[in-house]
């Protein structure tokens, strides 16, 4: 079961896209008469841009949908009321809501974008650190037990253990090298179901042509691994592959 949790910087900008219009809005109250409205929502456009920017869709379209109402309620007439008779100010309204939500989605996609350049830019570290400990004669244990630690965290595993040699291969699910997993000699559907649920899903390591052992990977709860992950999670196993056939014997306990 999927909980749902906001992170404290995300329910920061919900209580700020909530209150933070309101704020805004009452705040020009006293100079209302004083300037046309277009001008107050342009400054409610700032606020909810300066929400919007933590790139948490939730809090701008809330800020955004506070911001609409609030410029109705104080900044047009008939004033204190939920009502608005003059047509410019329905168009400025639905214009502040609009702008609000797109903003918000633009700042979500850079979000996301953001985040994707940070996990490959760790993925690239990884690699690189396992290439370094294989060029540098790292002993193959030491490698092993990196590479176990980096798949954990790729694939966000609950655990994951390497068995050296073709002992007691079974059939546990497998992820094959093309980063797909089969489950039975069926595809299994990574994207929508995770890993398989109660067994490990097993990751050979072949190197010099030679089966060298297999990394064996308990999945963690609601984990779905991107093929990008994936494929990345292939990549670390050769490396182990390729030190165990210069400087591992096969068959090792």
């Amino acid at each position: 079961m999927h909980t749902w949790h906001m992170s404290r910087r995300d329910t920061v900008a919900v209580l700020a896209g909530l209150a933070a219009p309101l704020v805004v809005a009452a705040l020009l109250v006293p100079f209302r008469g004083g300037f046309p409205n277009t001008d107050a929502a342009l400054a409610l456009i700032l606020v909810v841009v300066a929400v919007a920017a933590n790139g948490y869709r939730l809090a701008g379209i809330l800020a955004a949908v506070s911001a609409a109402v609030w410029f109705d309620f104080f900044l047009t007439r008939p004033y204190e009321r939920f009502t608005i008779t003059r047509r410019a100010d329905i168009e400025t309204t639905i214009l502040l809501l609009v702008i609000g939500v797109a903003v918000t989605e633009i700042a979500v996609w850079g979000r996301r974008q953001h985040a994707a350049a940070s996990r490959r830019a760790g993925y690239l570290d990884g690699i690189n650190a396992a290439a370094q400990a294989a060029a540098t004669g790292s002993s193959p244990a030491a490698l092993v037990d990196q590479v176990a630690s980096q798949l954990v965290r790729v694939l966000s595993l609950q655990a994951c253990r390497f068995q050296y040699g073709a002992a007691g291969l079974g059939r546990p699910a497998r992820m094959r090298h093309d980063g797909t997993v089969i489950v039975a000699d069926q595809p299994w559907d990574v994207d929508a179901k995770g890993f398989p649920a109660g067994t490990d899903t097993e990751l050979l390591v072949e190197g010099g042509g030679v089966f060298q052992g297999r990394f064996l990977m308990t999945a963690g709860p609601d984990a779905r691994p991107t093929a990008e992950q994936r494929l990345l999670a292939v990549a670390l196993a050769n490396q182990v592959g390729a030190a165990l056939a210069t400087s591992h014997p096969v068959g090792q306990d």
